[in-house]
């Protein structure tokens, strides 16, 4: 039972929210915060973008294809995670050094394959 000197209080949705309840309380929230890419990361997610770009300019094949699908992953795992994992790495130096007749027209492939010390 509530005392008539104390304040109603109704909380509604709480989904994605943070809370602190006192006087000394505190709350710190992150959602949906971009996660901390070193530099080198960095560099990397955008040359592959760079690529992914390039890529649409041309005729699709079966090679520029899973590339462009190596590609995605990579770019979606630095996004989500913050980082490229090990094995995508190795798949995207595979299809690089397959497609090299492909990848001497851009630019942005050789900047890609630097970054994967592949040049």
């Amino acid at each position: 039972m509530s005392s008539a000197n104390e304040p109603h209080v109704s909380i509604g949705d709480v989904a994605h929210s943070t809370f602190a309840v006192g006087s000394h309380a505190h709350a710190e929230s992150h959602h949906g915060a971009a996660l901390g890419r070193d530099p080198a990361t960095e560099e990397l997610l955008a040359a592959v973008r760079e690529l992914r770009a390039d890529l649409q300019r041309i005729r699709h094949d079966d090679r520029t294809r899973q590339l462009d699908e190596a590609l995605a992953g990579t770019e979606d795992e630095i996004t989500r995670t913050g980082t490229a994992g090990e094995s995508g790495l190795q798949r995207l130096r595979g299809l690089l050094g397959d497609a090299n007749s492909v990848l001497s027209l851009f630019t942005s492939a050789g900047t890609v394959a630097g970054l994967l010390g592949l040049l």
